[in-house]
């Protein structure tokens, strides 16, 4: 390693006549690096704070029909009632707007949403998840397809969404 010369007297004088009149700078912007073990961290206590307990994996796959429009029944529940939702004889109670929202974010969200559905004891709920790039049309029926409170899901009819949100029916336990 190579040391560098140190400043002679003159060199220094012309450094500070070249600075002088000029103040430090504050810093003002703070950039904060989070270590992965200290984020995943945070989404536990932030999903402990929300009252979320149920986690949804990204690796599951649930066998839902890939023709048609999205739609899911769990086995003990009659499929008359997934023709309930499809018709819209169930109107949405409360409604979620995914939009904008990444992966993580969504999955909180729709945590969140299903734990408040829930406590108030809310039985259909509208999930928007929007067209984009399908990226969350394709995630958020597997993560419903997990929740043991999703009795049935259907794309919602045109007036609740169309193919841009999912009704959801769900079990409350009363």
């Amino acid at each position: 390693m190579k040391k560098t010369p140190s400043l002679t007297s003159d060199e220094s004088q012309l450094f500070r006549d070249a600075i002088k009149g000029t103040r430090k700078i504050k810093q003002d912007t703070l950039r904060a690096e989070l270590r992965p073990v200290k984020q995943k961290r945070e989404m536990r206590e932030s999903r402990e704070m929300l009252g979320v307990g149920h986690f949804f994996s990204d690796e599951y796959q649930p066998h839902l029909d890939e023709e048609g429009p999205t739609r899911y029944v769990r086995e003990d529940v009659s499929k008359f009632e997934l023709k309930k939702l499809k018709r819209g004889l169930y109107p949405p109670e409360i409604y979620l707007d995914l939009h904008g929202m990444n992966q993580n974010q969504a999955k909180q969200e729709l945590a969140a949403l299903l734990s408040l559905c829930q406590k108030e004891n809310i039985h259909v709920a509208s999930v928007m998840h929007g067209i984009g790039k399908h990226i969350l049309k394709q995630r958020i029926p597997n993560w419903l397809a997990q929740h043991p409170n999703v009795q049935a899901f259907h794309q919602a009819p045109r007036e609740w969404g169309g193919d841009s949100a999912i009704l959801v029916l769900l079990d409350i336990e009363e």
